[in-house]
């Protein structure tokens, strides 16, 4: 049985855009094995996905490179006998471990040179605007392959639950489900502040949702503690859980929300890979490039002539892209969404 080795991203949302190309390369080999080699902190994601059969903990810091250890761990794999190994990330670092291990096949997009590390290489179309979904998708084909109308369309990515585990869960964060409608609130988003809508605006929004009888819990790392503390003094009763949960547990609590209101963030694309009704607030990047891919999912972007600029922080200082959305619309959007309740009468 034939065994393949991806090297994962280092970012929860990174992470999901690539269950496609798990998917692609299923249908291509059903007897293929597909094993995962990922940090800790984005681990989980992977385990929740049911094309994958074993993820393997990658046990280096972000950013260090490690050498030593990359080269046992490599050394380490070369007796599972995976045949090709897919590097996600672009960084040289990150095609080491498949090297050290002899995988004869090790593809990958060219990132930092990193010819030689790789032997199968792909090169990102500079042309063409494509979704981050489809760009990891294009390594379940050759080199120079272009997807047509003719294909059948990408699949979504998808995360299984346990009902009963993640009610469970819930629970001891405090929240009970069913007693009234539950909105998680994520203020946060890694890359930079201009991701962010404004914590001022999350509390406006969480006051309004209080006000007509639903529960609200604010997600996030400890990095968003500040955003989340925000947004809950804003409004009273609201569960701020920002650094007290694994993401397991935000993955459990996501799937038993009936909204979710975040940015552009890992947790994002948690909620539409779990199908819940949500509301994606979008500055600095572009849903095209970076979508929720759910049907439940509406997406608020205004598309500035300056944006999307990909830039942490706003490099013209007026950052309208966030500051010009307000609470109404962000309102309106939750209203638009049919299945959901307005309230807990």
């Amino acid at each position: 049985m034939p065994r393949v080795l991806v090297i994962a991203p280092n970012w929860i949302g990174d992470a999901l855009m690539a269950q496609p190309l798990f998917a692609m390369l299923r249908l291509k080999r059903p007897d293929l094995r597909i094993d995962v080699l990922a940090p800790e902190w984005v681990a989980p994601v992977f385990r929740r996905m049911p094309e994958i059969d074993e993820v393997l903990s990658a046990p280096f810091r972000h950013g260090a490179l490690q050498l030593k250890e990359r080269w046992r761990l490599g050394r380490a794999l070369r007796a599972r006998g995976h045949v090709q190994a897919i590097v996600l990330p672009n960084t040289w670092k990150a095609a080491l471990v498949p090297f050290f291990a002899d995988i004869p096949l090790r593809s990958g997009y060219a990132g930092e040179a990193r010819y030689g590390l790789l032997n199968l290489v792909y090169h990102k179309d500079r042309a063409a605007q494509v979704s981050m979904v489809e760009h990891y998708a294009r390594l379940a084909d050759a080199p120079g392959h272009s997807r047509t109308g003719r294909e059948a369309p990408l699949p979504d990515p998808r995360l299984t639950t346990d009902a009963a585990r993640a009610r469970a869960t819930a629970l001891r964060l405090g929240i009970a489900i069913g007693n009234a409608p539950l909105a998680v609130l994520c203020p946060g988003a890694e890359y930079g502040p201009a991701k962010r809508w404004p914590a001022a605006r999350y509390g406006a929004l969480a006051t309004n949702l209080v006000t007509k009888g639903w529960q609200i819990a604010v997600l996030g790392s400890s990095k968003d503690a500040l955003a989340c503390a925000e947004v809950a003094l804003a409004a009273p009763g609201v569960s701020d859980l920002s650094g007290r949960t694994t993401l397991d547990e935000a993955i459990d609590l996501i799937s038993c929300a009936d909204l979710v209101v975040s940015n552009d963030s890992g947790l994002m694309h948690v909620a539409a890979a779990l199908e819940r009704p949500q509301v994606a607030i979008f500055g600095s990047s572009s849903p095209d490039h970076t979508p929720p891919r759910s049907r439940h999912a509406r997406v608020i972007w205004l598309g500035m002539p300056c944006s999307p600029c990909y830039k942490p922080v706003c490099p013209l200082g007026h950052f309208r892209c966030m500051n010009d959305i307000g609470v109404e619309r962000v309102l309106s959007e939750c209203s638009a969404l049919a299945m959901l309740p307005e309230s807990a009468d």
